[in-house]
């Protein structure tokens, strides 16, 4: 008897956890984005292909650390991005060796530091940071679009990629008629032009 009340309350605890975290997932929402190494990236798309958005960063880049504490921390950019995209965090100056698409890519040194070939790779050999590069579900390159983004600026951005509106509609028809959901104030227009 004794052991059939244990296995009763254990089962109670684990409903009650469960409801407590589904609780606080409905009602606080996402809090971070959900950003995972680029060879977790590959093993999850090769489970379940999605486009992938990949935030090319270095450590002593400032305007890195000013979209992680200003865009990147905006609710309806973290609910979009975790909805819509594999989001990885990839070190252009990271040492480790990365196998993308049959090639095996490298750390090249160069002066005091260096880069990843791959980082070289995605970006078309325009290394600048922050570069955020998006991919197709067939990890095909999009685009890679460099620099800092405001709320505003980057919620058109990973709309217009996330929903396939880069294929027919042209950026300036988009920018004309989305309305965004972000309450930041733009401060001033997107510079940004696809492809």
């Amino acid at each position: 008897m004794e052991m059939f009340f244990r296995v009763l309350h254990n089962q109670r605890l684990i409903l009650v956890t469960f409801n407590l975290v589904f609780f606080q997932i409905v009602v606080f929402g996402q809090n971070k984005i959900n950003w995972i190494s680029f060879e977790e990236a590959m093993e999850l798309h090769d489970q379940s292909p999605k486009k992938m958005l990949i935030d090319l960063y270095t450590d002593w880049c400032g305007w890195c650390k000013q979209m992680d504490n200003t865009t990147f921390n905006n609710p309806v950019i973290i609910e979009y991005i975790n909805d819509n995209y594999i989001p990885v965090k990839f070190n252009a100056e990271q040492k480790e060796m990365i196998e993308f698409k049959g090639k095996t890519y490298e750390f090249v040194k160069q002066g005091k530091r260096g880069y990843h070939e791959l980082a070289l790779t995605l970006t078309s050999g325009q290394l600048s940071y922050p570069t955020y590069i998006f991919l197709t579900e067939n990890l095909e390159v999009i685009q890679p679009l460099p620099g800092y983004h405001d709320e505003i600026q980057f919620e058109m951005i990973i709309n217009y990629f996330g929903g396939d509106f880069y294929k027919n509609t042209p950026w300036n028809k988009f920018k004309d008629d989305f309305k965004p959901k972000t309450r930041a104030k733009l401060n001033h227009k997107t510079g940004f032009r696809p492809h």
